[in-house]
């Protein structure tokens, strides 16, 4: 049997067949029945906006793949930069490609001394982290006067190479300026990670970084490198789809993530956590959420009806941190609270399952991060991610720039009233 689907309109009796593929019909059935009407669809909940070959993401059975492969594998194997290849290319490097490849991003780090000398000094002592990040990622385009020659290759790589280079020299330097503290140089010599950490953290000369913690924090970016159509990166989508410039719409893609709904999840988690306090006191919260007083903070997704794979990578890499950093205190409260929910039925009915912030607030706090710091530490690895669809968006001649319909619930016309009549 055809993998169809017919639509009837009850009001003329047309009928329009169309293919289903992938679990998706074309909106034009809806155009064919009557060109005036439209679905509405808040938060674009059964909307495929897109076709994408980036990342393929599961919800039920609990699958996340970058270009086919299993994050599983990438996390246990590979490194982020090697992802970030494979993301923007389709294909994993060969050995000869990966070394250009990291050369490259390692020797773009550095940025204008007029960024931090005017731009970033100009914020005031307390500017939040990201907000300081959303402002430097845009401001950063305008260094650069090819940045807006999108549709000439050569040029648009320049731009994606840059930022994927810059993007923790940013967010290294916005920690400092709001810790007070002397800016640290990128070091050429040092692998990705291990030379964000570095700028982040050094103090003196004898500063070393674990290569644990390096690598944890690799995990971390490769984890978070792309996630299908959330709302950055469909923030991403929309904004590069009026062909604006890679750094405009990679710090419009930040901007969303920025809110608490997005990227402060695992921020929400910690203060949860911080709250219970101590391990007696998990069963009274989770009596609390269960009777609408508290709020179980990562647990559950949108997507993920399942746990989520990357939780289960991300839990692994905590006791690999707390073995070099001893154990986050709340780790106990979280190891209970897990366990605790996992027995209930009532969130074991909702398909409510540990995400992947319910531990990556734990492992950042570990490694020295300020709560302030989490959605920063988030977008470094998400702008390969938003980047890689921004190419793919530029090249899919099916896409124009975003328009969505609205169904409008507003008066019907009236005439004006002279303010004295009213």
């Amino acid at each position: 049997m055809a993998d169809t689907i017919t639509i009837i309109d009850d009001r003329t009796g047309k009928k329009v067949t169309v293919p289903i593929t992938g679990g998706t019909f074309p909106s034009s059935a809806l155009r064919e029945l009557d060109p005036s009407l439209f679905m509405y669809d808040p938060a674009y909940l059964s909307t495929a906006s897109c076709a994408s070959a980036i990342t393929y993401l599961d919800g039920d059975a609990g699958i996340l793949r970058y270009r086919g492969y299993p994050i599983e594998q990438l996390a246990e194997h590979s490194t982020y930069l090697e992802v970030a290849y494979l993301l923007l290319n389709g294909e994993l490097p060969t050995a000869d490609q990966l070394s250009t490849w990291a050369h490259s991003v390692t020797h773009h780090t550095m940025i204008h001394e007029n960024m931090r000398k005017r731009f970033v000094d100009g914020f005031h002592y307390d500017a939040h982290p990201m907000g300081m990040f959303v402002s430097a990622t845009a401001a950063l385009g305008t260094f650069y006067d090819d940045a807006k020659d999108i549709f000439d290759k050569q040029s648009f790589d320049k731009q994606v190479l840059r930022l994927i280079a810059k993007v923790p020299t940013i967010a290294a330097m916005c920690y400092r300026f709001s810790q007070g503290l002397p800016f640290v140089l990128p070091n050429n010599s040092m692998p990705y990670a291990q030379n964000f950490l570095n700028m982040m953290f050094r103090i003196g000369d004898d500063h070393a970084i674990d290569p644990v913690l390096a690598r944890a924090m690799d995990v971390l970016f490769i984890l978070h490198a792309d996630h299908e159509q959330n709302c950055g990166t469909t923030t991403m989508r929309v904004v590069s789809s009026a062909n604006s410039d890679p750094y405009t719409s990679t710090a419009a893609a930040a901007s969303a993530l920025y809110g608490p709904l997005h990227g402060g999840a695992n921020e929400a988690v910690v203060r949860m956590l911080a709250e219970i306090g101590h391990i007696d006191n998990v069963p009274s919260f989770i009596e609390g959420v269960k009777n609408g007083s508290g709020r179980l903070m990562g647990f559950g997704h949108r997507v993920y009806k399942n746990f989520d794979p990357r939780a289960r990578i991300i839990k692994q890499t905590a006791y690999d941190v707390f073995e070099v950093t001893g154990k986050n205190p709340l780790l106990d409260v979280a190891l209970k609270l897990e366990e605790v929910a996992l027995k209930d039925e009532y969130f074991v009915k909702r398909k409510l399952y540990p995400n992947v912030d319910f531990y990556s607030g734990l492992i950042y706090q570990a490694l020295g991060f300020p709560v302030d710091m989490f959605t920063v530490l988030f977008a470094i690895p998400r702008t390969v991610g938003w980047l890689a669809h921004m190419q793919e968006l530029l090249g899919d001649k099916e896409q124009k720039i975003s328009r969505p319909r609205q169904l409008y619930i507003g008066s019907d016309e009236r005439n004006y009233t002279p303010i004295n009549k009213r």
